[in-house]
């Protein structure tokens, strides 16, 4: 028997393809959303990790223990809002966070008929160091050989306009 589906409709959204130029561009800003949004993840993390160990302390809590424990939760949410927040942010720009504690986001482009992305690392010097296409694992980096001349890569890296649609199931 085959799967159902679920009675949600999906909605299909068009993908902005960014230029060489405009990635370079924006660079300063996407370095400070990527590190923004890393720093709430690291937070996010530590925040939650201290929920895990509170809870896992042996014996019946005290007062003091559930205290604790709920204002740790109440920080994880916070805390969780506030990476949501930032991961909103970087998603409104059409640029999607591949690894936050790694500082990675990929830009999307057009090369030739197909989609690829710029590979944004927080911690490369020049930040965008490495391209790959949409079907390739996400492990493969593709190094740009024309570095940070937006000019030259633009006729390399042409991104006419091509609606690409994205399927994302409708939230409610």
């Amino acid at each position: 028997m085959g799967k159902q589906r679920s009675g949600k409709p999906e909605s299909a959204r068009t993908l902005r393809l960014w230029t060489y130029a405009e990635a370079v561009k924006a660079l300063p800003y996407l370095r400070a959303i990527v590190r923004s949004l890393r720093e709430r993840w690291l937070h996010l993390q530590q925040v939650r990790l201290q929920v895990r160990r509170l809870d896992a302390r042996p014996g019946r809590p005290d007062r003091q223990a559930l205290i604790s424990r709920a204002e740790a939760a109440q920080e994880a949410a916070l805390a969780e809002g506030h990476f949501n927040e930032a991961l909103r942010e970087l998603e409104a720009l059409d640029v999607y966070c591949l690894d936050p504690a790694r500082g990675l986001a990929l830009i999307p482009f057009r090369r030739g008929d197909d989609l690829a992305w710029f590979v944004f690392d927080l911690f490369a010097p020049q930040g965008l160091e490495a391209w790959r296409f949409h079907a390739d694992p996400l492990e493969t980096r593709r190094p740009l050989v024309e570095s940070l001349d937006p000019g030259l890569v633009d006729e390399v890296f042409s991104s006419r306009s091509l609606d690409v649609s994205i399927f994302q199931a409708a939230q409610p």
